[in-house]
């Protein structure tokens, strides 16, 4: 992917190579492609987050691994690539989610939550002294704009998505809805689509109460327009009482 004639362009992030590429961003792309695989399915009726948690290390306690976290009431985010990189993010979208509140006593609306972050992203392909981050949001909500699904990525860009995957097999989760996508579905529907695009590309058949450890659920729907992620037993019980399709 990375010639070795063009490595000299990836000293620095203000150099362009002679095609017009930057090389530290497309490094940055690949930490998100090697992280855990986080998925995320918008419906008429809110919508859902599921991303995988994967250890280092037998001995790392996994609950203490965060693959989807609250921004605010009405919006939460699933991580894939570097979490330190997220973490620094996501604080800043929590202050900036709380500004609005603040000034104008009203949510932040989804897409200019998605515009704050990724011009924080964007600042850093730009200046030297600096490096991209190296993680890619998923970005779910509801706002007056009825539901709402956005992914992040390290150069600055984002988009609006239907169905949508981030890190580790993204390619063929985003493939595998493209076939099984409907808009039409209800919430449950569109949970059980995102597990069956997890298991899509997954190696793991552990037992429910193993696999609730790795395996994090958030979704908010149009009703209370809460943002909520599931606790251990939740995963659990939604594990074992879903039909996995043949």
């Amino acid at each position: 992917m990375f010639p070795t004639q063009s490595m000299g362009y990836d000293r620095a992030i203000t150099v362009f190579s002679p095609e017009g590429r930057l090389y530290q961003v497309e490094y940055a792309t690949e930490a998100v492609r090697h992280g855990p695989l986080a998925v995320g399915v918008k419906v008429e009726t809110g919508v859902v987050l599921v991303g995988e948690k994967r250890s280092p290390n037998k001995l790392v306690d996994l609950s203490t691994l965060k693959k989807i976290l609250l921004i605010d009431d009405h919006v939460g985010t699933a991580i894939a690539g570097l979490h330190a990189d997220a973490r620094k993010l996501i604080d800043q979208a929590r202050i900036r989610a709380q500004i609005n509140r603040l000034s104008y006593d009203e949510p932040i609306s989804i897409q200019s939550l998605v515009v704050d972050i990724c011009d924080t992203k964007q600042m850093h392909t730009q200046y030297g002294g600096v490096r991209p981050f190296g993680v890619s949001l998923l970005l779910a909500g509801i706002d007056d704009h009825g539901p709402q699904l956005y992914t992040t990525d390290p150069s600055g860009s984002f988009w609006g998505w239907k169905a949508a995957a981030i890190g580790k097999e993204s390619e063929r989760v985003r493939d595998f809805f493209v076939e099984k996508y409907n808009p039409k579905a209800k919430l449950d529907a569109a949970l059980q689509l995102a597990l069956d695009a997890i298991d899509e590309v997954s190696a793991d058949t552990s037992k429910p109460e193993e696999r609730k450890e790795t395996l994090e659920i958030g979704m908010i729907n149009s009703a209370d327009m809460k943002f909520r992620i599931l606790s251990d037993d939740e995963v659990e019980g939604i594990l074992k009482t879903r039909i996995k399709p043949e």
